[in-house]
């Protein structure tokens, strides 16, 4: 199980932060300033720190700049409310790993955490999903059918983990250009539904028996 150290004053979104993560198998601790934070950080190690930019006293900049001075390699994933250009580039130059401005989805947050945590703990188990005749390894990046190799590509395997994650749930293309590309990547909602198409013929879908379904003019799921 990852921990994570949660890093915000705001203390309702705070709790909806613990409330998912926990939810979605994690273990967090939280901290509301930048001091507490690099002390709980000090007596259990995080595999990744969710940092709030805008702290009172010791702000998320200054953090990052202390655990990277300690030559500390933990992954950080800044939060802020500020959207400026300048704040993004200057938390990813002191090392930050990502990013996210507020509001962001909770799906989005977990998608970026778990494909953090994939980069930098090779020791992170396997996650496999089953559906159907069809089996995921999306940390080996492979995809069967009835036992048969799916030739898919890194990208195709990106868009699989969200919707077969969530199955039943829609997600918009906006929703999936944001978690299946990478942050500076600028592919169009058409540059998805030309993804999806491929993924079906790998697949084997057909009008009759379709497990990614076309949800009006929202987006896709995953219908198992």
């Amino acid at each position: 199980m990852a921990h994570l150290l949660v890093v915000e004053d705001e203390l309702e979104l705070q709790q909806l932060l613990v409330t998912n993560l926990e939810y979605e198998g994690f273990s967090v601790e939280v901290a509301d300033d930048g001091v507490p934070a690099l002390a709980a950080h000090a007596r259990r190690r995080a595999d990744l720190i969710l940092l709030d930019l805008m702290l009172p006293r010791l702000d998320g900049f200054k953090v990052l700049e202390e655990l990277r001075k300690a030559n500390d390699d933990v992954p950080v994933l800044m939060l802020t409310a500020r959207g400026a250009e300048a704040d993004r580039v200057k938390g990813l130059s002191l090392g930050a790993d990502d990013y996210l401005v507020k509001p962001f989805s909770v799906l989005e947050l977990v998608a970026r955490i778990r494909a953090i945590l994939r980069r930098t703990r090779q020791a992170e188990p396997p996650k496999v999903l089953t559906s159907g005749p069809y089996r995921f390894d999306f940390a080996a990046m492979t995809a069967t059918r009835d036992g048969r190799n799916l030739e898919l590509t890194s990208r195709e395997m990106r868009i699989l983990e969200i919707l077969v994650t969530y199955p039943g749930r829609t997600h918009s293309r906006s929703d999936l250009l944001r978690l299946a590309w990478e942050a500076d990547a600028r592919p169009s909602p058409r540059t998805v539904d030309v993804h999806v198409a491929n993924l079906r013929k790998k697949l084997g879908d057909d009008d009759k028996n379709r497990h990614i379904a076309t949800v009006g003019g929202e987006g896709y799921r995953w219908t198992g």
